[in-house]
C-alpha cells in the first residue's frame, strides 16, 4: 500500500524517511477496544498513529489495570527499545481507545533513520516529554478517591489533548462512549452517565444530540499545560 502521511506533522517525517526501504511501513487498522500489543510483546515495529486515539496501560499482577497515557493523532509509539538502546520486550498494553489507523515499521528501520537523520531524534524526545507529562497528569487524576473530581480531571486531560476551541466552549474531538471514559478513570459505566448527567445539569458541559461532550467552565481549565504541538511518543 502506498504511504502517505500529512507534510504538516513532524513525526511523520519519521516514517516518510524510512519509506523507501525493503520494508516499508504498513497500514493497518484497529477497531475500538483491540490490542495492538500485550505487556511482555517483543518490541518489533514502532507504530505512527493515523487516526484515532490509543489508550496505554500498565497491568499489575492484582489484574488492575491503570491508564497512563491517552495518544492521538501523529503519536509516534512503541518506542522504548529506541531510547533505551536495548532490546525488550512491551512494557504497556496498548489498545485502541477509538476505531484507529497506523503505521508501522521494524524497529531496526526506524532506527538506522533516527542515525541517519538527528533532527528526527528530537522531535521523538519531544513526543516523548509531552508523553510524560500527560502520564504524571493520569497518575494525579487517578488519585482522586471521588470519582467525580476523577472524572473532572480526566476531562480536562482531554481538553488540553483533544480539545478544539469554538465559540461555545472547547470541544472534545473524540468520540467517546461512556464505557470507554470508565474504563479509563476505573470507574463504571452507570457511575459515568450519572456524573456527566450531573455536570451537564450544573453547566459544566454541554452535549448535543449524544455526540461529544462541549467544556464550557470547569475548574483549572486555563492552568492547563499546554502540550507539544504535533509531537507525541511512547
Amino acid at each position: 500500500m502506498e504511504l502517505s502521511v500529512p507534510q504538516d506533522k513532524p513525526l511523520a517525517a519519521v516514517f516518510q524517511r524510512i519509506g523507501g526501504g525493503a520494508y516499508p511501513p504498513v497500514v493497518e487498522a484497529f477497531d475500538r477496544g483491540k490490542t495492538i500489543f500485550f505487556p511482555g510483546d517483543p518490541a518489533e515495529r514502532v507504530y505512527f498513529l493515523l487516526k484515532g486515539a490509543v489508550k496505554l496501560s500498565r497491568v499489575y499482577e492484582a489484574g488492575e489495570e491503570i491508564t497512563v497515557a491517552l495518544l492521538r493523532e501523529n503519536s509516534v509509539f512503541g518506542v522504548l527499545s529506541l531510547i533505551t538502546g536495548q532490546r525488550s520486550d512491551r512494557f504497556y498494553h496498548a489498545v485502541a481507545f477509538t476505531p484507529v489507523e497506523l503505521l508501522s515499521s521494524p524497529i531496526e528501520q526506524v532506527e538506522q533513520a533516527l542515525k541517519s537523520h538527528p533532527d528526527l531524534s528530537l522531535l521523538m524526545l519531544q513526543g516523548l516529554s509531552s508523553r510524560i507529562l500527560q502520564t504524571e497528569m493520569m497518575i494525579e487524576t487517578l488519585a482522586h478517591r471521588d470519582m467525580g473530581s476523577r472524572l473532572v480531571s480526566f476531562l480536562l486531560i482531554l481538553c488540553r489533548d483533544f480539545g478544539v476551541p469554538t465559540p461555545e466552549g472547547i470541544r472534545i474531538d473524540l468520540k467517546l462512549s461512556h464505557q470507554a471514559i470508565a474504563e479509563a478513570i476505573g470507574s463504571t459505566r452507570v457511575t459515568v452517565t450519572r456524573l456527566l448527567g450531573d455536570l451537564r445539569q450544573e453547566e459544566m458541559i454541554s452535549i448535543h444530540k449524544k455526540k461529544l461532550p462541549f467544556i464550557t467552565r470547569l475548574p483549572s481549565l486555563s492552568n492547563l499545560p499546554n502540550p507539544v504541538v504535533n509531537s507525541r511518543s511512547e
